[in-house]
C-alpha cells in the first residue's frame, strides 16, 4: 500500500486503549485493534500520555507529542509493529 492508495474512509476517527491493546476508529466505522507491545513508547507511556494524542497527516496519521510517537492509518493497516531502532532504547 502506498499513499496514494489511501482511502478518504481511513482518517482517524477516535484512539482508544486498554491494558494490552490501542485501537484506533476509522471515519468509515473500522476500527484496527493491535498489540500494545508492538509500541513499546506507547505500552511504557503513562495512562495521560497516552490520551495526550492529535491527528495528524492530512487526517490518517495519530501523534503523541508528550513521547513523540508517530503512528499512521497506514501502518496499522498492514500490521506494521514500531521499527526496532524504535524499540531498542525501551528497557
Amino acid at each position: 500500500m502506498t499513499t496514494s492508495d489511501i482511502k478518504p474512509g481511513e482518517g482517524v476517527k477516535d484512539v482508544h486503549f486498554t491494558e494490552d491493546t490501542l485501537s484506533v476508529d476509522l471515519v468509515d466505522g473500522r476500527t484496527i485493534t493491535v498489540p500494545l507491545a508492538w509500541y513499546p513508547r506507547l505500552l511504557h507511556a503513562t495512562l495521560e500520555q497516552q490520551q495526550n494524542w492529535q491527528i495528524s497527516g492530512g487526517g490518517f496519521g495519530i501523534h503523541w507529542p508528550d513521547i513523540d510517537e508517530d503512528l499512521s492509518t497506514e501502518g496499522l493497516l498492514r500490521g506494521a509493529p514500531a521499527p526496532r531502532q524504535s524499540m531498542s532504547h525501551v528497557a
